[in-house]
Formats: structure tokens, C-alpha cells, sequence
């Protein structure tokens, strides 16, 4: 397996290129429309073919380069179930598989942050957990249908349940990390590590963040595949 992650410093967002080394199919999950230059480059350097974008979720904090890569390259958009993105080619849902070549990702449903999030399994051991779970974190709730109390339901019995050993890959990092584990997670993450349910919902209900920059523009592009309505 090829796996790449792929960082943009302006939103401090996460992709991740996946591909089969056989047969050079490749997927993007959650792509940035102005690196769409740059994932190219590097598709193209390895030699690579385009197969599929996947989105964990509807972001509010960028706006995706699926709609273009599909232009550009003829790859099918593969959005959670429930996501409502109409220009989509497929949605994927609950503990189904999108094979890349020999590749299995498997979709696990995260509820929380949004209300159609999905975490994805790469090869039984790379989980790109998204905005669910991050490094030392989590994703917020407090819009986009967030619920607290399914985010921590969805780390704490679904992402936790897996082998310590598997890798998280998130979403976004601020701190300049890259990688953990869910070993590391459940004993170190410190909005869940030793917090009950209703602590951790009174915790996240508490923040109070500003809306990301982008907000207005990003979820209704998002939901045109990247593109203006």
C-alpha cells in the first residue's frame, strides 16, 4: 500500500492519498480545492491513477477539490450517506468496503461532529478518523447537527474498540503532529481519557470556539462537490 499524507498549511487540513501499488488505483480522501495542482503533480510523479475522492463529512472549515478532480481526471465522488450532496457519484455507508485495487476502506459511522460523519479503515490498520477523533482532541458539536453525546458514544465504543496498535490519522492538526494511535488516544487524549459521558458533553458544550473562517462559503460549496451553487 502507498499511503501519503498531504497537509494544507492554511486550514492545517489532512488528506490522504491511498493507493494500490499493483495496479496504481488510487484514492484521495478529503481534498482541498487549492491543492488540487498539487495532488495532481503527485499522482502523476507516481505514476498513479485517480479512482476515487472520498469525504469523511461535510467541512466547514474548506471547501473540497472533488468536483474539480472529477473534471480533471474522471474519478467518482464518494460521499458518508446522509451527507445530502447531490452531485455525488455513490454514498458509503456503515461497515461498508470501497475497494482501491486490493485495498479495503471500510467505513465506520462517528456520529457527532457532523451527523453523517464517517471515520474510514485503510487496510485494517491506517484509520482516518476525520473530525471525529484528532490528536489529543476531538472535533467540535456545536453545529452542523453535532451532538456531543453521540461524538463521545462513537470515539469511546466504535473507534476505541479497535486494535491499540492501529493508526489515527485526523482530519486536521494544530500542534505539527501527524500520527497516533488508538493506544495512545485512550490513554492520553485529555477531552476523553478519564472523563465520563456527561462530563465530557458539559466539557464540550463549555467551549464556546468562533466559527471557522470559512464557514458561509465552505459548507454550501461542499455541498456542491466543491462548487459554487
Amino acid at each position: 500500500m502507498l499511503f501519503r499524507p498531504l497537509f494544507d498549511p492554511t486550514t492545517s487540513t489532512y488528506s490522504y492519498l491511498i493507493g494500490d501499488r499493483a495496479t496504481g488505483e488510487t484514492a484521495l480522501v478529503d481534498t482541498v480545492l487549492e491543492q488540487v495542482d498539487r495532488d495532481r503533480q503527485l499522482l502523476t510523479e507516481l505514476g498513479l491513477t485517480l479512482r476515487f475522492t472520498l469525504e469523511t463529512h461535510i467541512h466547514a472549515d474548506h471547501v473540497t477539490g472533488s468536483g474539480q478532480l472529477r473534471t480533471l481526471t474522471g474519478c467518482r465522488t464518494v460521499v458518508p450517506q446522509g451527507a445530502h450532496v447531490s452531485c455525488a457519484d455513490q454514498e458509503i455507508g456503515d461497515g461498508e468496503t470501497l475497494m482501491v485495487g486490493s485495498i479495503p476502506i471500510r467505513a465506520i459511522a462517528t456520529p457527532g461532529h457532523t451527523d453523517s460523519h464517517m471515520a474510514f479503515l485503510v487496510n485494517h490498520t491506517h484509520l482516518l478518523t476525520g473530525d471525529a477523533l484528532l490528536i489529543r482532541g476531538c472535533g467540535r458539536t456545536d453545529f452542523q447537527s453535532g451532538d456531543p453525546g453521540l461524538l463521545f458514544d462513537a470515539i469511546t465504543e466504535r473507534l476505541f474498540a479497535l486494535p491499540e496498535e492501529t493508526l489515527v490519522c485526523p482530519g486536521h492538526d494544530y500542534h505539527g503532529m501527524v500520527f497516533s494511535t488508538i493506544g495512545e488516544e485512550k490513554r492520553w487524549n485529555p477531552r476523553l481519557s478519564g472523563r465520563t459521558r456527561s462530563q465530557f458533553i458539559a466539557f464540550m458544550e463549555g467551549l464556546h470556539l468562533p466559527d471557522p473562517q470559512k464557514i458561509a462559503e465552505a459548507v454550501p460549496a461542499n455541498q456542491q462537490c466543491g462548487q459554487a451553487a
